[in-house]
């Protein structure tokens, strides 16, 4: 059986922060201590980026989502996740 953390009161996140940085969790759980959790209302982070696209492929992306009735921007983004993680 593993030992129990003993977690002290904190002053402020950044002695939290530190203390739970120097703790070997390994040494106080186990892997199925653990329990699946779903975040339903979490959304993932997201990253503006910037990119240059030859007119043709720009003026169809437009078209396409035009005809989709979505967002240029949102049809991007289908487009990327199907090729990447398919």
């Amino acid at each position: 059986m593993k030992k129990m953390l003993k977690i002290p009161k904190f002053k402020n996140e950044k002695q939290e922060r530190d203390f739970f940085d120097k703790v070997d969790f390994s040494k106080y759980f186990e892997a199925k201590d653990f329990e699946k959790v779903n975040f339903p209302n979490l959304k993932p982070s997201s990253h503006p980026i910037s990119i240059r696209l030859p007119d043709s492929i720009y003026c169809a992306l437009k078209e396409k989502a035009n005809l989709l009735n979505i967002p240029y921007q949102s049809l991007i983004k289908t487009y990327l996740s199907e090729k990447l993680l398919s």
